[in-house]
């Protein structure tokens, strides 16, 4: 089911989001939705709070622009490990419109739950590792625009 797409400067999209306590059929249901909604917007990320769920639930794909990757739906995702330093550019499905520089890691490794309930580790460079890095800032109520270097940053 589609859902509608919170956009900046909704409150919302500056919450924390609470763990899932269990991967369950409603959360999987959340996930497809997310899905869902995510390519109708032409989007390669989402986040639960996106869509007014404050559950720490992200959807990415980033195979259009790299191949080898697959479709990731991730719960209660955590960053346990980053490396190096790269600039790129970045958009946001909340804040449509706008683009800006975005420093990030350039490799990190992610441990969550998949959609059945399972611990993955997901190591990940380049534009996924940007990806995720991206929506995992979503579930901390952190925006890309938080993260643009002041002297670049658009007026809030």
């Amino acid at each position: 089911m589609l859902r509608p797409i919170l956009t900046y400067p909704d409150p919302f999209l500056l919450k924390k989001a609470a763990p899932v306590s269990r991967v369950d059929d409603k959360v999987r249901e959340l996930i497809r939705d997310m899905f869902e909604t995510m390519y109708a917007a032409s989007g390669v990320g989402l986040a639960a709070p996106q869509i007014g769920v404050g559950k720490r639930v992200i959807v990415v794909d980033v195979s259009p622009a790299e191949k080898e990757s697959a479709p990731l739906a991730l719960v209660n995702p955590e960053i346990v490990d980053r490396k190096g330093l790269a600039e790129g550019t970045e958009g946001c499905l909340s804040i449509p419109g706008v683009e800006g520089v975005v420093p990030r890691a350039e490799f990190v490794l992610v441990r969550a739950l998949d959609q059945q309930g399972a611990p993955v580790q997901i190591p990940a460079r380049g534009f996924l590792a940007r990806a995720l890095q991206h929506e995992i800032d979503h579930i901390d109520g952190i925006l890309f625009i938080d993260r643009i270097p002041a002297s670049a940053t658009p007026a809030r």
